[in-house]
């Protein structure tokens, strides 16, 4: 697999995670102390989990000495905590699948409760019929969502609106969707038709750019003002 292929995989799952940020950061009084506590535990929890995947890998790679110490190090000091992490994805399942509930909610006009069971119900036979083997597809699914996703949302926040804490009307944004759009077709052509060059970030890239074009051609600034 070429590296920035591995890079894309690599950074698909803590790219999901993101916007989980701010179900925290709204209680911290100082943004400089939310980034810094931010950058520092999605550093220290992505470093420990790759050190253990990296750990098994290796130790089942073909026999040696080298690859025994592995496994003791992967069973003995890494892969302790491993059965917690089993048992919390439990409770990550029912809060993923609220969580789309509600959102799917706000556009569909439906009953969080009916969404939720409908949900969980698909999901579950995604997770019987999806092939294991093949996670790598669905980590790659995800971080077409997600990269160009934060291209926008970076654009927007920092440029369209120049960190202006006034919020636009809750609205269907056109223009923004058809830069995240193309953003996430870039994604998935450059990672099957050119996985030498990576697709994380030249999506994440043309997804701003699309959204600054198209920002200021549908005078995104005089409607934000107005809102």
């Amino acid at each position: 697999m070429p590296f920035a292929a591995g890079f894309d995989i690599a950074i698909a799952m803590p790219l999901s995670w993101l916007p989980l940020i701010a179900d925290y950061s709204r209680f911290g009084k100082r943004a400089k102390n939310v980034f810094g506590g931010t950058a520092l535990g999605f550093f220290i929890g992505n470093f420990w989990l790759m050190s253990l995947g990296v750990a098994y890998t290796l130790a089942f790679a073909p026999s040696g000495e080298v690859n025994a110490l592995l496994l003791a190090l992967a069973g003995a000091g890494l892969g302790i905590p491993l059965l917690l992490i089993l048992l919390d994805e439990s409770e990550n399942a029912f809060a993923d699948i609220h969580s789309a509930a509600v959102s799917s909610g706000i556009l569909l006009r439906l009953k969080v409760e009916h969404l939720a069971l409908a949900i969980g119900v698909i999901c579950t036979l995604i997770a019987c019929l999806a092939p294991l083997a093949q996670y790598q597809n669905f980590l790659l699914l995800i971080g077409s969502v997600f990269a160009p996703l934060f291209g926008v949302v970076l654009v927007d926040h920092f440029i369209l609106r120049k960190r202006s804490s006034q919020v636009a009307s809750a609205a269907l944004r056109w223009p923004a969707l058809l830069a995240w759009l193309g953003g996430v077709s870039t994604y998935h052509l450059l990672a099957n038709l050119c996985p030498d060059i990576g697709a994380t970030l030249p999506s994440l890239v043309l997804a701003g750019l699309l959204q600054l074009v198209l920002g200021r051609a549908f005078s995104y600034g005089r409607e934000t003002a107005r809102a």
